[in-house]
């Protein structure tokens, strides 16, 4: 298998990594073109009292509507849940290969270095962030960020990795380019043309600036002229206005 990614998703009592616990994890392994290997593991693991106690009421909502909140009690330890993802990945994953895939995984990769730290290093330090991907569709192509798949996951983690999975299955679908991509020497050239381009920006800015506070007169040209064209877009909008009146 090329390049697997393990794919983890983690349910907390909340976001607070001074207080709050993992309570369920599941992790999936996918080859490099998002085929699942098998089905994945899904752990529930049993809170402490204080978690229990400090969880806001959003949260043990989300908990309770989902159906974890009743399976807490039946629940392993933290140090039992990790030496099972273990034993799921070691056959699977060589150590130090695969990156970390998810959604905000950040979030998930810090509680893990805390209460999983044989984990983590178990992975590769490089993490694939879907949500990364879908900041840069709602910038660059929203028409592909609002018509994104339906979710079905319900705060469950297992049920959450598979919408990760097939939220990357359709930004690959829509942004990337089919089959093997650009030719070597088209990837070189736009390599070319962007290397060093936001430091020229920025030297550009720097340039205009230093030349507007050298010619201050020809800066406050500008603004009034700029003062004007507002005054006369102003004057025009209410003369129409009247016209709308009569």
């Amino acid at each position: 298998m090329s390049t697997p990614i393990v794919w983890i998703d983690c349910e907390m009592t909340g976001l607070d990594l001074s207080r709050d616990e993992i309570v369920e994890i599941s992790v999936v392994v996918t080859d490099s073109d998002l085929n699942p290997v098998d089905e994945g593991i899904d752990i529930v693991i049993k809170p402490s009292a204080d978690a229990l106690e400090s969880m806001n009421d959003f949260v043990r909502e989300m908990h309770t509507n989902s159906g974890l909140i009743n399976e807490w009690d039946a629940g392993v330890s933290i140090t039992e849940a990790e030496k099972q993802v273990l034993a799921y990945l070691e056959p699977r994953v060589e150590k130090g290969k695969a990156p970390l895939g998810g959604n905000s995984v950040g979030t998930d990769k810090t509680f893990l270095e805390k209460q999983m730290p044989n984990l983590v290093n178990y992975l590769h330090y490089r993490i694939i962030d879907v949500s990364s991907i879908k900041e840069l569709a709602k910038r660059w192509f929203p028409r592909v960020y609002f018509a994104s798949p339906e979710k079905f996951g319900n705060h469950r983690a297992l049920g959450d990795i598979y919408d990760s999975i097939d939220e990357l299955r359709y930004y690959r679908a829509t942004l990337f380019p089919e089959g093997d991509g650009p030719s070597t020497a088209a990837a070189q050239e736009v390599a070319s043309q962007v290397a060093g381009r936001t430091q020229q920006l920025l030297s550009a800015n720097a340039a205009s600036a230093a030349s507007a506070e050298a010619d201050p007169a020809e800066t406050v040209a500008a603004t009034e002229a700029d003062s004007a064209n507002v005054a006369t877009g102003t004057e025009a909008d209410s003369a129409a206005a009247d016209r709308d009146r009569e």
